[in-house]
């Protein structure tokens, strides 16, 4: 019973996110391979997570300020939001289904929501049934919260890439990391601090995120729009040519050109095979 309750949040938030995914549903198996990877995360940042903490408790008093914002911010919000990071964009950046932008969210959820399944089941082992309740409520959709800002992020550094802005792609790949990072540093730390003011200004910040996540999605998911040419014979010629670093998209026009002529096997505007 306490493994399901520990579950369960993450199963709604997953099928909810899996709902508001109106254009075309990603493939079954690549949302799964997403959860497992996500699982699997859990254990390398909790490694990461221990061996870190500990080394920074020889050097700063465990309970000061100092140690405590460290901790949240630098070790444990960083080596579990970048393990998220790191298991969505190795899995999908170059994956045929990443062909909308709302597909970032979908895929960051699914990642983080996976990552948040399996930490919570340690929990609610240990602390029970009012455990699982609080962190149903807090823990759980705070992963996923976080995720949508990443997803954000990655979505928008794919369209970038997509047409040919390289700077843009790292911006948004690097605030694909950063923004969340801050946003579970500072959720952990305002918990961590044990000071009354600092509890209220936790039910503030994760009220209004999660106003803020919601309409975001609603927005992302009425908003969403393919990121290649569709629509015409040769698109999935011209996705292949893409993923293999044959064309790319003029920023200006988002037309298709060719990086290298001598590999003009295609019309790169239609897809169509060359004579």
């Amino acid at each position: 019973m306490l493994i399901l309750l520990a579950v369960l949040p993450a199963l709604v938030l997953l099928v909810a996110i899996f709902k508001a995914d109106k254009r075309e549903k990603e493939p079954v198996g690549l949302l799964v391979k997403l959860f497992i990877f996500g699982v699997l995360s859990t254990l390398v940042a909790g490694c990461i997570e221990a061996a870190a903490s500990t080394a920074l408790g020889i050097i700063i008093d465990p309970g000061s300020v100092a140690f405590i914002a460290i901790d949240n911010f630098l070790i444990v919000a960083l080596a579990e939001e970048f393990g998220k990071y790191f298991v969505v964009k190795r899995v999908t950046w170059k994956h045929p289904a990443f062909n909308y932008t709302f597909d970032a969210v979908v895929y960051a959820v699914f990642a983080s929501v996976g990552f948040a399944a399996f930490e919570n089941i340690f929990y609610v082992l240990e602390g029970g049934v009012s455990t699982a309740i609080m962190r149903a409520i807090l823990s759980v959709p705070g992963h996923a919260i976080d995720a949508v800002f990443m997803g954000y992020y990655f979505g928008l550094a794919k369209r970038h890439e997509v047409v040919g802005n390289y700077k843009g792609r790292r911006k948004y790949l690097r605030l694909a990391l950063l923004v969340p990072v801050l946003m579970h540093g500072f959720y952990d730390f305002c918990l961590s601090v044990e000071d009354p003011v600092m509890i209220i200004v936790f039910f503030i910040y994760e009220f209004s995120i999660s106003i803020i996540a919601i309409a975001r999605v609603a927005k992302l998911s009425a908003q969403d729009t393919a990121l290649f040419p569709d629509g015409y014979p040769g698109a999935n010629y011209v996705w292949n040519m893409y993923s293999n670093g044959i064309i790319r998209y003029d920023p200006m026009t988002g037309r298709p050109y060719y990086v290298d002529p001598t590999r003009m096997n295609f019309d790169p505007v239609t897809g169509q095979r060359l004579r």
